[in-house]
């Protein structure tokens, strides 16, 4: 069975202000944590405890083989080879069914769902926050050029020569022979527009 991890305050693991921060502002009224090293020492559960008991078998498998065989061809993966292939395929399922079974069995009340792997702290949300300084610092290295008012950057490194010049966008600057807007080369039959 999945037991609900608590460290020594009765505080679960999810819910700790000082493991997860961007939970923080929720749990302004919790006492802080200082030794982290020893909550995380000892492990209360294991992904073992998740898996199926190896000696334990179930009443009624929830896949058969039947119903195996149907699921590998709407995903058009190939069909198992042998009896023995298909019975492995059929005990892995079951074992990931029963992962997922055993995690839906947490008790989630009052976690907020995750919206986005990312951190939320305040501090994170003040440094992703693109205000009027750095726009203006953004666009103060761009340049509108050409009749189609194509955006190009100033001085960036991607722009730079090997020679230290900005490129000006013209591919067609060094060539030494042009054709409107390709250049020729020459060859030893006759001229090619490239």
């Amino acid at each position: 069975m999945l037991r609900r991890a608590t460290n020594h305050l009765g505080l679960s693991p999810i819910s700790s202000p000082q493991i997860i921060q961007s939970r923080s502002r929720y749990y302004s009224s919790t006492p802080k944590v200082t030794d982290i090293k020893s909550i995380l020492a000892k492990p209360t559960w294991s992904v073992r405890s998740l898996l199926p008991d190896p000696a334990a078998k179930p009443s009624s498998p929830s896949v058969t083989p039947a119903q195996l065989r149907h699921l590998l061809r709407l995903s058009a993966l190939p069909q198992p080879s042998s009896p023995e292939e298909e019975q492995q395929m059929l005990e892995t399922l079951e074992s990931q069914i029963h992962f997922v079974k055993e995690i839906q069995k947490v008790d989630t009340t009052g976690v907020e769902p995750l919206q986005s792997i990312r951190d939320e702290s305040p501090e994170a949300t003040k440094e992703n926050t693109i205000g009027l300084e750095r726009l203006k610092e953004a666009l103060s290295k761009e340049r509108v050029v050409g009749r189609n008012k194509k955006i190009q950057r100033i001085e960036s490194a991607r722009n730079k020569r090997p020679d230290g010049d900005v490129w000006d966008g013209n591919a067609l600057g060094h060539a030494s022979k042009t054709k409107g807007k390709f250049f020729v080369v020459d060859t030893a039959n006759s001229q090619t527009i490239a």
